[in-house]
């Protein structure tokens, strides 16, 4: 077996929240969290926003910070480590980064386009009709089309190039350099983006639209479930992002405290995004003379079509596009920068190659599938189906298997309290296994099963069974598949973990005998390991 060189780290907690944030901070907090709001209750919704945040967003990215940092592995080594057939669990987090990467390039692609775009207003008086006939060529009705759109595969390419020189650079060299470069310039960007559309007439109709409060929307369980969601998705927690960050962050990390920087921070941006999509929104209603709900939308529909739309209609409008369509391509790329180094990572770890060459060969093989999906006529349906299908059960079912796993049948969870309560300010006990184990457990089960019957029930936007089956069920079933078939290959990189002398630390419990019988685990060992690290972390040693 080969030995794998030490692992990487951040080298200094800001580039490892920056990196965080930046991953936590994607291109649905611009255009999903807005439009969420408003239809769940507006004001209203920031109550169940906020207890979410705190029951289960929060618990579940201490979950992920503690068991990358404890095992210091990408998902499935993390896992490996663990036990030996769970495994799996952390293949299935990478094969959802895999394709939610493939196709989150595409978008970021198309913002980088339509920031050149808004130069001239490039979208003309139909942005509608530009963005679907001109922009993208859809064709919404082949199943896979070879008819390339050459301006989205040179852009998609670029996209592609950047991605992996970034992560063949290294955590720190790479993402964390780039994470300090993007996220301050994403953050100016974005406000100057929201100043100016408060100063728009009729800004203050489209806030008293977003924060008006519906209270008796409280008593409907779908808007808890959405704000749940919400939170769930926007955190990136459950399918091996926070994990794989947190695993080359050194042993002195105070992992609550960052944990918490990391949800308030992405929480915020959400806020600041709906005041501004909203205020702008509250403009466009007025120059039209209709109601906010009319030209209100999410996703894509807002951002390349509701927006451009808005632009034509300002002031400066050319330069608020600008910034707008900037903002969305830097908060993609620092996104894509963590989806795909759970791929790069997990690849890494398990052949045992060298950061650069994994990289790189991993890289061209996703970007030559994302070119030949995404750069076609077909790509929107194609990715508007693979995003259904990876978000809403792909990673709320991992996510669910994961909690069912560590507690309810390993029991660990108190094993990992701790370890994070070892090196953490802020403590964790009975409450946060609680929101963890229970609260966690309820709500991704009751959201799998709502999610299941309703795809079962009824074909997804009315797309053929074909599309659904290649790119929905069929992409699912090949993520399942493709983690028995990697748990099966022998690892080539070094299952064994280098942790302080004398320690047990990240010792693989149930490891094979070839790379030595670790001691059983036992609470005991595992407490007196975490207060030798909490005085070193405190400088009492």
């Amino acid at each position: 077996m080969a030995e794998s060189p030490r692992r990487e780290v951040f080298s200094t907690r800001i580039a490892f929240l920056l990196a965080a944030i930046g991953s936590a901070v994607g291109l649905g907090n611009i255009w999903r969290f807005p439009y969420v709001a408003y239809d769940n209750g507006g004001g209203a919704f920031l109550v169940p926003y906020m207890v979410a945040l705190l029951t289960a967003g929060i618990p579940l990215l201490f979950l992920d910070y503690t068991l990358g940092h404890r095992y210091r592995g990408s998902a499935p080594l993390v896992f490996r480590r663990i036990k030996s057939w769970a495994e799996p669990i952390g293949w299935v987090q990478v094969g959802i980064a895999f394709f939610i990467t493939i196709y989150y390039a595409a978008v970021i692609a198309w913002a980088a386009l339509y920031t050149v775009k808004s130069f001239n207003l490039a979208w003309g008086e139909k942005p509608e009709e530009y963005f679907f006939a001109d922009f993208l060529q859809v064709d919404a009705e082949t199943t896979f089309s070879f008819s390339i759109v050459g301006q989205i595969a040179i852009a998609l390419g670029l996209v592609w190039v950047l991605a992996i020189v970034v992560l063949a650079m290294g955590v720190d060299e790479g993402i964390g350099k780039v994470s300090k470069i993007f996220m301050p310039i994403l953050t100016v960007l974005f406000i100057i983006v929201v100043v100016q559309a408060l100063f728009l007439p009729g800004a203050a109709t489209g806030l008293n639209a977003f924060f008006t409060p519906e209270w008796s929307t409280l008593s409907n369980p779908s808007v808890w479930v959405a704000a749940y969601g919400q939170i769930f998705f926007s955190l990136s927690v459950g399918f091996g992002i926070m994990l794989t960050y947190s695993s080359y962050l050194k042993p002195r990390t105070n992992l609550t405290g960052t944990g918490l920087v990391t949800a308030f921070a992405n929480s915020s941006f959400e806020v600041l995004a709906g005041i501004g999509v909203f205020a702008a929104l509250g403009f466009m209603a007025t120059q039209q003379g209709v109601a906010v709900n009319e030209v209100a939308s999410s996703g894509i529909g807002l951002a390349f079509i509701a927006f451009p739309a808005i632009i034509n209609e300002m002031p400066l409008g050319p330069v608020f596009g600008t910034l707008f369509f900037g903002s969305l391509t830097i908060a993609g790329f620092t996104s894509l920068f963590s989806l795909f180094e759970v791929v790069v990572s997990a690849a890494k770890d398990k052949f045992g190659k060298p950061r650069k060459n994994t990289a790189v060969g991993v890289g061209v093989i996703m970007a030559l599938i994302s070119l030949a999906l995404f750069s076609t006529t077909s790509s929107l349906v194609t990715l508007d189906i693979m995003d259904k299908f990876t978000n809403q059960i792909g990673i709320v079912a991992i996510a669910l298997i994961t909690v069912v796993v560590v507690d309810w049948v390993l029991r660990r969870v108190e094993e990992f309290a701790l370890h994070l309560n070892a090196v953490s300010s802020f403590k964790v006990g009975n409450i946060w296994r609680i929101c963890v184990v229970n609260i966690t457990t309820i709500v991704l089960g009751y959201t799998l099963i709502q999610e299941l019957i309703t795809l079962i029930n009824e074909p997804y936007e009315g797309y053929s069974a074909a599309q659904l089956g290649w790119y929905g069920w069929g992409v699912l079933f090949a993520i399942v598949l493709a983690s028995l078939l990697m748990s099966i290959i022998p690892w080539q990189g070094n299952l064994s973990l280098v942790g302080p002398p004398g320690s047990d630390f990240g010792v693989d419990p149930d490891a094979s005998r070839s790379i030595g019988q670790p001691r059983k685990y036992s609470p005991q060992r595992a407490a007196g390991f975490a207060a030798e690290q909490y005085k070193d972390t405190n400088g009492l040693s």
